[in-house]
């Protein structure tokens, strides 16, 4: 049956209908390009399984809750604490149990085009998303570390169901919520994974819509931290209103003007 198809339609055939039936049966075809389509195959369902692998690992903690009782679990994850500009900004996410987005891992593994698009399906798919926002002056003012526990807060604030425990990344928080502190959550932990891929994206089209508003400092590549342009912007145009004046280069750029 294989050898009447052409080499177009088995690719397709293998791309639509994997199998190992499918795979077992292209074997005996001694055509050079369908042993090729077959090893490519073989490759990617290889990788297919490793990725599905490391996916049940990251849902090892959520599952221990599930099996607990404890139905809703929320994971939590920042971005921003490091920008010289801008918020921290926290999301909480919880997810459903049948959540099977293989590619959600740590945010900042993944491009920035894989991530925009996996977070368009978890905030598809999540039973509930909740954001939390920290700006510079909350920053200048509590400390980096303080105003990322207000962030978070916030995000678990902004769910529209109430979770049962928290995974939460490096951190704790107030709250009457049991917590679970967990460091690098974000690659042990879906929940997280997921909250870190919200936040990142959201926190990027924020930075993106600055750009428009204070161009020069490139915001919408940068993302606020301090590149050589973002520095070379700041001694030479000053500081903007979404500046972190606690934050070093910034302090010193603003003495000297002031001077």
């Amino acid at each position: 049956m294989a050898d009447k198809l052409t080499i177009k339609q088995i690719k397709a055939e293998l791309k639509q209908h994997y199998s190992n039936e499918l795979v077992a049966s292209l074997t005996a075809d001694r055509r050079i390009g369908v042993q090729k389509l077959v090893q490519q195959a073989q490759r990617w369902q290889a990788r297919q399984q490793t990725a599905q692998q490391k996916f049940a690992q990251r849902f090892v903690y959520e599952k221990k809750f599930w099996q607990a009782g404890k139905q809703l679990v929320a994971g939590i994850d920042e971005v921003g604490r490091g920008p010289l500009a801008g918020p921290v900004v926290a999301a909480a996410v919880i997810l459903p149990h049948d959540f099977s987005i293989l590619a959600v891992n740590d945010s900042k593994q993944l491009s920035s085009h894989l991530r925009e698009e996996l977070s368009s399906q978890i905030l598809a798919t999540a039973l509930a998303v909740g954001i939390g926002v920290a700006d510079n002056q909350q920053i200048d003012q509590a400390n980096i570390y303080q105003a990322t526990r207000i962030a978070m807060k916030q995000a678990v604030a902004a769910l529209k169901i109430l979770p049962q425990q928290l995974i939460i990344d490096a951190m704790q928080i107030e709250t009457a919520i049991p917590q679970l502190k967990l460091i690098k959550a974000d690659a042990k932990s879906n929940s997280v994974a997921a909250a870190s891929i919200v936040a990142k994206v959201w926190r990027d089209h924020l930075m993106a819509e600055y750009d428009k508003i204070y161009p020069g400092y490139g915001f919408a590549q940068n993302a606020g931290y301090g590149t050589a342009q973002h520095l070379a912007a700041l001694k030479s145009q000053g500081i903007t209103p979404i500046h972190r004046l606690s934050f070093a280069p910034v302090a010193k750029v603003a003495k000297n003007f002031s001077d």
